[in-house]
């Protein structure tokens, strides 16, 4: 598929910034910019997460349909539950990457298996309508009507319904900085925290007078990111008043917001805007984790062995469990 789709593996001015460790994975996944043609194939493809059989045994699986928004289709969810649980658990929310064209929650069922059962949570993943044949406001309206159906069902589900959190990855990221907005201006539910993996936030990155010379060059570049946005919005990225809940850096008021953790890569095309939304979450008062870690690359915390991916794995189930188990934390940390 990679030589059909014209796959893209040039020498860049970044490519010495590369961590050594995260190399072969771009053997692995093309760089590919994106268009109208090639999208159906892209969608076909996935990635193949490896399965946990243990993760696969403590956890029951469950695929259902949920009323969608107000004269809108039924949606798509995905449950992740641990068998051995003991009353209610916490809940992260979470809505999948793919630069709001592709993904699904089938695909990142290994992770949400082996996340429910490494954070004894309850995981809750949404399959919202994709563009380009959904603009704004589809996706982030079946977010929250799932969201909304979560909460209202939170006692069949055996969840928690004060401390949900919502979790997203790249577009998914994204998607879970503008349902954070959206919950808050609401008024209606209420999220505990937001978790977000560089997170796509800001359509204004596609046509910024100063580019980032050394990021965006790898796994999603700045026209797979063009696409993506006008996908998704239906006008030219950075027109002007695209609204906050489809690019959450348009927010112009960030307080009353979640506690927040976002990680990102040095080379990631999302860097400099991830950045910056963190410190302007922070300067409205909201606490922010920050991780950025240097030699990477967009998607490089799935490579299975690079050490700095290992790290940011293990700092993202680290800041989970902190935002899940509170109350257990502090427990713990008292008895030492």
């Amino acid at each position: 598929m990679c030589g059909r789709l014209g796959r893209e593996r040039h020498s860049f001015m970044s490519d010495h910034l590369v961590d050594p460790e995260l190399r072969p994975l771009l053997e692995l996944i093309p760089t590919i910019s994106l268009t109208p043609e090639i999208l159906p194939a892209i969608r076909a493809g996935g990635i193949p997460f490896p399965s946990d059989p243990q993760a696969v045994e403590a956890v029951i699986t469950q695929v259902r349909k949920i009323p969608g928004p107000k004269a809108a289709p039924d949606i798509g969810i995905s449950i992740y539950t641990p068998r051995s649980r003991n009353g209610h658990l916490p809940c992260v929310f979470h809505i999948h990457g793919g630069g709001f064209v592709r993904g699904s929650s089938a695909e990142l069922s290994p992770v949400h298996q082996r996340l429910a059962y490494q954070a004894n949570c309850v995981i809750v993943s949404v399959d919202y309508r994709l563009a380009p044949e959904t603009r704004f406001p589809g996706a982030i309206e079946d977010c929250y009507a799932a969201l909304g159906w979560v909460i209202a069902n939170s006692d069949e589900l055996a969840i928690d319904s004060s401390r949900i959190g919502v979790m997203g990855e790249s577009a998914g990221g994204g998607l879970a900085a503008a349902l954070a907005l959206l919950v808050r201006d609401r008024s209606e539910y209420s999220l505990s925290f937001q978790h977000l993996i560089y997170p796509m936030l800001d359509d204004r990155t596609c046509v910024a007078d100063n580019p980032h010379p050394y990021a965006g060059h790898f796994i999603w570049n700045p026209q797979s990111n063009a696409f993506g946005w006008s996908s998704l919005l239906g006008v030219p990225p950075g027109s002007p008043g695209v609204s906050p809940y489809a690019a959450a850096a348009r927010a112009n008021d960030l307080a009353g917001l979640p506690p927040t953790y976002i990680a990102t890569g040095g080379l990631d095309l999302f860097l400099e805007e991830d950045m910056e939304y963190a410190r302007r979450l922070m300067r409205h008062g909201v606490p922010v984790e920050l991780h950025v870690y240097p030699g990477a690359y967009h998607v490089f915390n799935i490579a299975p062995e690079a050490q700095v991916a290992i790290n940011a794995r293990r700092d993202s189930i680290a800041a989970l469990k902190r935002a899940l188990h509170p109350a257990s934390l502090t427990i713990e940390s008292s008895s030492k």
